[in-house]
């Protein structure tokens, strides 16, 4: 994992019209809500993050936001990062990784197993 390129994340997140935040409850469960991340300064602001997702943030910083395609053949957005959940006005995420993602367009080997087309952000 190299450093993430928060400007190109933000270029193609603007083609997606919100993302799903997913969390991970003190009791190890998942929580995934819609949200609309802003970007400056090398970090993903969440502003107006539950006070669900903030808890759990704070629990488990770990967490990732995923932009959905708007058709079945397009990318993914996905970025994971660390979260700072202090902040009662917005969650701030620092990415770690962020990829667009989509199943391979053509199929792999018969069993070769899942094969994706990944782009690294």
């Amino acid at each position: 994992m190299g450093t993430v390129d928060i400007d190109a994340v933000a270029e193609h997140a603007g083609a997606y019209g919100f993302a799903y935040l997913i969390t991970i409850t003190p009791h190890q469960r998942v929580h995934t809500s819609v949200v609309h991340p802003e970007f400056a300064d090398h970090v993903v602001t969440v502003p107006g993050a539950s006070d669900r997702a903030r808890t759990n943030a704070a629990a488990h910083a770990d967490v990732s936001l995923v932009w959905p395609p708007a058709e079945a053949t397009g990318y993914s957005l996905i970025v994971d990062g660390v979260a700072d959940g202090q902040d009662a006005a917005a969650l701030r995420i620092a990415p770690s990784r962020a990829i667009l993602h989509r199943p391979a367009v053509e199929p792999g080997p018969a069993g070769a197993g899942c094969v994706q087309d990944c782009i690294e952000l």
